[in-house]
């Protein structure tokens, strides 16, 4: 357990929530994002996290780098704390189950890419995204650059972050940047429910996931043969094994899995 960062674990509902707890506003230090880092590897590990919510509290989500760190940054800083944030994204957008943003109040520059390495979005009703490094004469670094024109297209993105404007959750939704809008006091609870429906499903949510976030990023034939793979791996599953019988025997969706 981080000093900003811990996991909490949910044995029940087999899911982990990684909860930003740094107040005022969750400013992402590069200490936050080692203990990102270190929390995604956390669950990866945890034989009782099937999957993962990503939390901020129920006032702000993330409202930003802190920037106060930035002054003392010379070429080879930046260079240095630019690996350390992409990795941290990198571990938590590869975690091998689904993920879920829960944005309460602002998701800003790399509060709003922690969002986008999420599988998902569940945003409150009165939620803003955007990347806003442009207004410190300066471009995202912790993915917002790639990720966001691969969530919603490329001219999209560069107006967003070409403007640094924020979005309000009736754009957001509209776009594809968020998939759920609810209001705030049932946020949390929203995404945990949907967590607990992915932890409770099969050991091949996670090679669909890596099927589809590898897949993309080859070519359609090397995509392909990936998928074919993954495909006859999921055959060799105790849960795939389990839900042909169910299905032979009781139909479609009476399956329990076990995650393995």
């Amino acid at each position: 357990m981080g000093e900003f960062v811990r996991l909490e674990v949910d044995a029940e509902r087999r899911i982990g929530t990684i909860r930003l707890d740094r107040p005022p506003m969750n400013a992402i230090s590069v200490q936050v994002w080692q203990e990102i880092e270190a929390c995604a590897n956390e669950a990866a590990a945890h034989e009782d996290v099937r999957a993962v919510v990503v939390w901020g509290g129920p006032k702000v989500f993330a409202a930003g780098a802190d920037i106060k760190e930035f002054p003392a940054w010379g070429y080879q800083e930046v260079n240095d704390a630019g690996q350390i944030l992409q990795r941290a994204m990198d571990t938590l957008a590869r975690l091998p189950m689904p993920t879920i943003a829960a944005v309460h109040g602002y998701a800003l520059g790399g509060g709003c890419e922690v969002a986008l390495a999420c599988d998902f979005r569940f945003a409150a009703d009165n939620a803003k995204l955007g990347q806003p490094e442009i207004l410190l004469g300066l471009i995202p670094g912790a993915g917002g650059s790639q990720r966001l024109p691969r969530l919603i297209g490329l001219s999209r993105a560069k107006e967003l972050i070409f403007s640094g404007r924020m979005v309000d959750m009736v754009e957001a939704e509209r776009i594809g940047l968020v998939d759920r809008v609810l209001p705030a006091d049932d946020l949390y609870e929203a995404a945990c429910e949907q967590a607990a429906a992915y932890a409770a499903g099969p050991y091949a949510l996670g090679l669909a996931k890596r099927a589809i976030e590898d897949g993309t990023e080859m070519a359609l034939d090397a995509g392909l043969r990936l998928e074919r793979s993954l495909f006859a791996e999921s055959f060799g599953t105790d849960d795939g094994r389990h839900g042909i019988a169910s299905f032979i025997e009781h139909g479609p969706g009476e399956a329990t899995f076990q995650g393995h």
